[in-house]
């Protein structure tokens, strides 16, 4: 599944294989909007991996498949 739009790969540059989903929420600058992330997340729009009871945004598979969309202008 391909990751939601206005998801820019160049914000996931420096960002850890896996981070929890608040986190990433913050990272990517929707602090101000959690339950869209999460939204996201079951929906499975975003990568994820649970570990124990958290939520993990696989940034390494979303910023692969970020890279690999055909972009058009």
């Amino acid at each position: 599944m391909l990751p939601p739009e206005g998801i820019d790969s160049q914000k996931l540059h420096g960002a850890p294989p896996l981070m929890p989903w608040q986190k990433f929420t913050e990272w990517i600058g929707m602090g101000d909007e959690p339950i869209v992330v999460r939204t996201w997340l079951d929906r499975s729009y975003l990568p994820s991996k649970k570990v124990g009871k958290r939520t993990m945004v696989n940034v390494a598979l979303l910023q692969q498949q970020l890279l690999e969309q055909e972009w058009t202008l």
